[in-house]
């Protein structure tokens, strides 16, 4: 088999074969008490489908000059995987690259890692769950064991027990995990996610992408409609072109039902943004990037507001971020805060671009309103009140911004191989007395977060332009696995 589509048709079908007799044997035992034949738990009847890659090395064709699908060592590689038919595109891609580049054997195997049950439950389940206790159901049914999963590979602590290596940064298991977690903290479901996110940390510019999303759906003056299709808010609203946008501009209750709400501008092939509103704190980014970085997005981008640390800046100037301080501490045993977090050049030059369209400013113009420079993020909220304990290391590192979030967010992105980029706006400035008073914010808001939020939803169609181009080699380890 080495046509990529007949090897990701043939997991769908292995991976849908599991999942059907685990919900089968679950209802036997919801029904009648009776568990699954010891059998079942060893010949792999409810567990994740493989991917295969026998690698002979050899080739003499050229070496592909992409940072990814790309074989450096002979052997054998392989990777658990779930829900392939919501992958497909990414499956595909991955393994037609490697098919068409190596000389390689790939297929399609029954797996040895189970699925645990909580990921297939289904509404004929959830009446009978009520007269059975998750305990009990682990007794029989493979369940989520946390000692299984981690990141190990992203972080390249994985160990080789046979001549095996990894196909991808994420098998099957820790990738269910993740979309688990991101339905709960999110509110809309995994499958509405975009290839381009945004991070805020304020609600109101989910209010601006929202209006701006809802426009998106409505023909122009010219009667053309844009290449969007729907926006899927927190809550489970669904907005499609032709429906009533009032659902989704009315509801405003919904966002305070989950922590980090999403809203999903969706577009073919899983090509639009997604806006995420992770709120304040270096923890909120790290737990959200943890688990959106399974999906293998395009790039994540944060837009927020920072506080300014240079006498020149004014209120509304944007900051965009080539360094970072990381004084976050929250992934200091993963990424030690000495190992440099690179600015990604494409990035960039899409936020410069994008703010010289959205802004109509260039050059001198453009400068007065934005300069580049370090971004601090601190985990530390009243960080003003040890300013004194603080002061050399800001000056030392150039720093021209702050926040609590900008540099854990680029940290997870090379963590795991996600493009990543921070243009800030400056909300208030502490140490020059141009504090956060209520009259003042609310002018700033209404001044400045449409433009801001217009300039982040434009570099993401720049990104999308780029293709390919996006992804830097500066991402990648020595020892990397084959897929992106």
């Amino acid at each position: 088999m080495t046509k990529a589509s007949d090897i990701v048709a043939e997991l769908d079908r292995l991976y849908r074969g599991s999942v059907e007799r685990l919900q089968a044997a679950l209802s036997l035992y919801m029904t009648e008490g009776t568990p699954p034949a010891p059998e079942s738990r060893r010949d792999g009847s409810f567990a994740y489908p493989e991917i295969h890659l026998r690698y002979r090395g050899g080739a003499d064709r050229p070496i592909p000059r992409r940072s990814f699908g790309r074989l450096v060592e002979p052997g054998t590689y392989r990777i658990s995987v779930t829900k392939p038919a919501m992958f497909a595109n990414y499956l595909v891609e991955q393994l037609t690259f490697l098919i068409e580049d190596y000389d390689v054997e790939v297929d399609a195997r029954p797996g040895t890692q189970e699925i645990p049950f909580p990921y297939v439950l289904d509404a004929s389940h959830s009446h009978r769950m009520e007269a059975i206790s998750a305990t009990e159901l682990s007794r029989h049914f493979p369940t989520t064991e946390l000692a299984h999963i981690g990141d190990e590979i992203a972080d390249g602590l994985w160990i080789a027990y046979d001549d095996t290596r990894p196909l991808a940064l994420f098998d099957g298991l820790r990738t269910d995990f993740s979309l688990a977690r991101l339905r709960h903290y999110t509110g809309t479901p995994v499958e509405h996610v975009q290839q381009y996110i945004l991070f805020t940390n304020y609600h109101r510019y989910v209010d601006e992408f929202i209006r701006y999303a809802i426009d998106q759906l409505n023909p122009g003056p010219d009667g053309a409609t844009s290449r969007f299709t729907g926006v899927s808010g927190a809550g489970g609203i669904l907005v499609e072109r032709g429906d009533d946008p009032d659902r989704l501009l009315n509801d405003s209750s919904a966002w305070r039902r989950h922590q980090m709400p999403a809203y999903h501008l969706m577009a073919p092939g899983g090509t639009g943004i997604t806006l995420v509103n992770i709120g304040v704190g270096p923890s909120n980014a790290k737990t959200i990037t943890d688990h959106l970085a399974v999906l293998r997005p395009e790039a994540w981008l944060m837009i927020g507001h920072c506080g300014g640390l240079r006498p020149s800046q004014r209120i509304g100037d944007y900051v965009l971020a080539h360094a970072y301080l990381r004084d976050d501490h929250i992934m200091d045993d993963v990424l030690p805060p000495e190992i440099p977090i690179p600015a990604i050049a494409e990035v960039q030059l899409a936020l410069a671009r994008a703010a010289e369209t959205v802004s109509g400013q260039s050059g001198d113009e453009l400068r007065q309103r934005l300069r580049t420079g370090t971004i601090v993020t601190s985990d530390d909220r009243n960080w003003e009140l040890r300013y004194s304990a603080s002061a050399l290391r800001f000056s030392l590192s150039r720093a021209v911004g702050i926040d609590m979030e900008s540099a854990t967010l680029a940290a997870q992105g090379y963590r795991f191989r996600v493009p990543y980029g921070t243009l800030l706006c400056v909300s208030d400035k502490p140490l020059h007395g141009e504090l956060k008073l209520p009259g003042q914010a609310n002018r700033f808001y209404e001044r400045a977060i449409a433009e801001h939020l217009k300039i982040g939803i434009e570099t993401c169609e720049e990104l999308r332009r780029e293709g390919a181009k996006l992804h830097s080699r500066k991402l990648r380890a020595f020892n990397e696995p084959p897929f992106r």
